[in-house]
């Protein structure tokens, strides 16, 4: 944050300070609309910087809406992926189908955006780093909730007070375990743990999607550009989650090893590259289901709230359209309460149709059973000869209200 980025006039002192605990997605854009609506906003990041990179992401549907209203479209279209083409392989490398992959995700051809985590997240930053203080490399240590605010102390051992406090800190926030208890309570787990990493581009592969399957395991290759790095994706079939892995990143590498041995393809070299990658993110598919997401002066966004999982490609586009609600409901109701309880109900049902997409077929780019897989074949096979003209009506779910000026 620059000096002059906030206004020192009289006013400054009468606005409602509001604490971010995040700045990935969720976060920065919160920032923005609080900031224009006359918050005081503060977002803290355990990490020392901006993370970049990051695997492509989908903004669709109403997402589009919020980027288009914040300015930030036309940066989005620039960064744009524009894949050309998803070839699905058999066991053998062979190929099943190839097709759009607008056909294959349930997205618009030509409105739908596909960009990299880390250019959507510096779109945000350039649009409130000079009006909103962060605070890299800390985190929220405590709260402590009274009736005129909320005492914050960090990890660093700064303590302060803020009106409101906002968890954005994602799918294992640690603002929602301090108010609402242990993750395992909001987890529903889907029955898949995966390993994202990257890898050099030996293949010649350009702005495609290359997918392996077998029964309950599948790879995949990603070239997001032109360029050298490939985008690695191992998936497996796991019906209880692996508890003693999900912290340790050598019996990650371990346990991946062990489920893709003696696979075809170049899922042997793919698995080597795992073990030298410096990048490896594990995890399992999941969602969070939450009865309330608010507590008092604090309220969860995003994946600490509402996590679809990368089943449904949603995750990013709930997390635009939450802060955006969240944002317009604080600016029209003085009261946090009340603005809370807006929140929620505005907001809540188009969660659900987002997150009920994975039992409605999004989990069927990775079927378990070999009959599965071949009616998955089959759907492929016949989409490359009569496209799908349906597009999944949870992207466009909700008309965003116009943002209303700070009561």
């Amino acid at each position: 944050m620059t000096p002059t980025g906030l206004s020192m006039d009289v006013s400054t002192t009468a606005k409602r300070k509001v604490l971010i605990s995040g700045a990935s997605i969720s976060g920065p854009a919160l920032a923005y609309w609080l900031h224009r609506s006359g918050f005081a906003v503060t977002v803290v990041e355990k990490a020392g910087a901006l993370r970049d990179g990051g695997y492509p992401i989908d903004v669709r549907g109403t997402a589009i809406e919020v980027v288009r209203r914040m300015g930030i479209l036309p940066k989005l279209h620039d960064a744009h992926i524009d894949s050309r083409r998803c070839t699905f392989l058999n066991a053998d490398g062979s190929e099943v189908a190839s097709l759009n992959p607008s056909a294959v995700a349930g997205g618009v051809e030509g409105q739908d955006l596909e960009v990299r985590r880390g250019d959507l997240a510096a779109s945000l930053y350039s649009l409130v780093r000079d009006d909103v203080e962060f605070l890299f490399n800390d985190s929220i240590d405590t709260l402590d909730q009274s009736e005129q605010g909320v005492d914050v102390t960090f990890h660093s051992g700064q303590r302060r007070t803020f009106d409101l406090v906002v968890g954005a800190d994602g799918m294992h926030s640690h603002t929602r375990e301090s108010l609402f208890g242990p993750e395992e309570q909001f987890h529903r787990y889907l029955g898949y743990c995966f390993a994202i990493f990257t890898m050099p581009n030996t293949f010649g592969l350009s702005r495609e999607v290359v997918l392996w399957n077998t029964p309950g395991k599948a790879a995949a290759l990603y070239a997001v550009g032109d360029n050298d790095e490939l985008h690695a994706f191992l998936n497996f079939h796991q019906p209880e989650p692996p508890s003693d892995a999900l912290r340790n990143p050598d019996a990650q590498r371990d346990l991946v090893a062990t489920i893709f041995a003696g696979a075809g393809w170049e899922v042997p070299g793919m698995v080597n590259a795992m073990r030298d990658a410096d990048d490896l993110f594990f995890d399992t598919a999941g969602q969070i289901r939450m009865p309330h997401w608010s507590s008092g002066r604090v309220a969860l966004i995003g994946d600490a709230a509402y996590a679809p999982s990368f089943l449904t490609g949603q995750g990013s586009s709930l997390a635009l359209v939450g802060a955006y609600m969240l944002a317009n409901a604080l600016s029209t109701n003085r009261d946090h309460t009340a603005a809370f309880a807006a929140y929620e109900r505005e907001v809540r049902e188009f969660v659900a149709v987002n997150q009920a997409l994975v039992d409605n077929g999004a989990a069927t780019l990775f079927p378990t059973t070999a009959r599965a897989l071949e009616q998955r074949n089959t759907m492929l096979r016949d989409l490359v000869t009569m496209p799908s003209a349906t597009t999944r009506p949870a992207h466009s779910a909700l008309t965003l209200p116009e943002f209303a000026p700070m009561l």
